[in-house]
């Protein structure tokens, strides 16, 4: 699910594009000034540190919390204003021909520009040249979970990004995350679209001349209208996709194809082995490495939020303030070892979030926990069935939901005798749920690499195979608002128009609009 969101305050445009996708439905609670905190040590033991919304108010708190240090906290926010007034750049890669996109990058011409001077270098090497102060380095980097990637590994942009992305705050939907979809489903039935549930797709077809023209598709609930039984693996005539109707494949054709699976899903499971073989998509392939595997829990409560003491900030929870030495002693661990090295939690009430829930259900709360595991600790149950992976497999996981529970029963002492409900989710259970192919949060790994302008401009929403476009976070970058800019660059790219230009159009005009009311 969805954790917060930034930049949907009222008059935002991201907030008036949302408003169009669900027509003014999906409603948005703000979070609390304090959105997040930042533990380093155990939880009443430690250090806690609090980061504060608004654009002046975020780098005052911060200065106030670290006395002294206000020259770094100055320069670290004169980075991040480069940074932002610069990440057009990032649209303009991916959406001019090709051909000027290779000049762009040959010409040395976009190392005049912040974002693409920055990217090349680490979040780590930034802050350290910034101050000495160790606990400041680490809130300075403390958000690297939210795009998968610790300091010494991560590109200075990309952490500016997400920096800058909730400078002014924090949201969550009123209702919690389904309610996006709920929204948006009903949307696009009216244009004569339509959602299939329970139907993974097996394959993009491809058409005799290799262009992609339909998906095969499993346990359909229903055949489409447009729909006919397919001829099993055979490519079809005709543009379309093929799903399975019960015990039939069934096509569906259509002139477009849109994934949103991911480039690894897309290009290595979903195309034929022809299509896979060629050499722009595996110069693609190359490009990209898979981001790191996720471990959750979800804890049901009996009691309010109230009762409990939750909060509706968010805790990132560190047991040392060198953030990449306790990251990579945590990676270099055997499984059996790892649950001992847990380098950080991201503790959260979805409940507490939403100011709907006492009324929905009242007398209950959840919290959400989140951290990093590597897939090779559970890779050797990657063939079993979900629900029936075996004692070992359920004792390797336990190991790992009490680790996590004894920190949070520090943070949040009340809950420890009124779980209700509790569950650890591991890679395989996001490559089982989310298709993730090897368990990840967000994708392909937002490492330094990627944010280099010949990578940026190589993963474009065309694909080599005509016909087949990419969106979402793969395309841009990862979470909600960077999943929806890779939706606008895609339909972009398919309108043959820029879809950025005519939502500041609207944004205007709606700004005018309301000024004369």
């Amino acid at each position: 699910g969805i954790h917060y969101v930034g930049q949907v305050e009222e008059g935002s445009v991201m907030r008036l594009l949302l408003e169009q996708l669900t027509e003014g439905q999906l409603q948005w609670a703000r979070l609390p000034p304090a959105y997040d905190a930042v533990v380093l040590g155990e939880p009443g033991a430690a250090r806690t540190y609090r980061l504060r919304a608004g654009q002046r108010e975020y780098f005052q708190t911060l200065k106030e919390q670290f006395p002294g240090e206000e020259a770094a906290i100055e320069e670290f926010e004169r980075l991040l204003k480069n940074v932002h007034w610069s990440l057009v750049l990032l649209g303009v890669l991916k959406m001019v021909p090709r051909v000027v996109a290779a000049l762009l990058c040959r010409s040395g011409l976009l190392h005049l520009c912040p974002f693409s001077r920055l990217a090349s270098r680490s979040v780590r090497d930034v802050v350290h040249g910034l101050t000495s102060n160790p606990d400041l380095r680490a809130v300075l980097t403390y958000i690297f979970p939210t795009y998968g990637v610790p300091p010494s590994k991560a590109s200075f942009s990309m952490h500016s990004i997400l920096v800058n992305h909730f400078l002014r705050g924090a949201w969550y939907p009123r209702g919690g995350a389904g309610e996006i979809a709920f929204h948006t489903v009903p949307v696009i039935r009216s244009t004569g679209g339509n959602v299939l549930g329970k139907a993974p797709v097996q394959k993009i077809l491809l058409d005799a001349q290799g262009r992609a023209c339909g998906e095969h598709q499993h346990r359909a609930p229903a055949a489409p209208p447009g729909a006919r039984p397919g001829p099993g693996a055979s490519s079809p005539p005709l543009p379309g996709v093929s799903v399975q109707k019960g015990q039939d494949l069934v096509n569906i054709f259509a002139p477009i194809i849109i994934s949103d699976a991911g480039i690894f899903n897309t290009y290595e499971r979903l195309l034929p082995a022809e299509a896979r073989a060629l050499p722009e998509i595996q110069s693609q392939l190359s490009k990209a490495t898979h981001g790191e595997g996720g471990f959750t829990v979800f804890v049901g409560l009996n009691g309010s939020r109230e009762e409990l003491g939750l909060e509706p900030t968010n805790y990132f929870i560190y047991p040392g303030s060198d953030l990449d030495e306790i990251m990579d002693r945590y990676l270099a661990s055997s499984r059996e070892e790892a649950a001992k090295n847990i380098p950080l939690l991201f503790v959260t009430s979805p409940s507490a979030k939403d100011p709907t829930w006492e009324m929905r259900h009242p007398g209950k709360s959840t919290v959400a926990i989140v951290t990093f595991a590597k897939y090779e600790w559970f890779e050797e149950w990657k063939d079993k069935p979900v629900h029936k992976r075996g004692d070992d497999y359920e004792d390797l996981k336990k190991t790992f939901v009490d680790a996590i529970m004894q920190t949070v029963f520090k943070l949040y002492p009340r809950i420890e005798d009124r779980i209700e409900y509790i569950s650890g989710g591991t890679p395989l259970t996001n490559q089982h749920y989310l298709a993730s192919p090897r368990g990840e949060f967000y994708g392909i790994d937002h490492n330094i690499s990627r944010l280099q302008a010949e990578a940026i401009a190589a993963v474009r929403a065309q694909t080599p195979i005509p016909n087949l476009y990419l969106t979402g976070q793969d395309l841009c970058l990862g979470g909600f608002m960077g999943a929806l800019q890779g939706a606008i660059i895609c339909a972009s790219a398919i309108l043959q128009r820029n879809l950025y230009v005519d939502l500041v159009r609207l944004h205007q005009r709606t700004r005018a609009a309301s000024a004369k009311k």
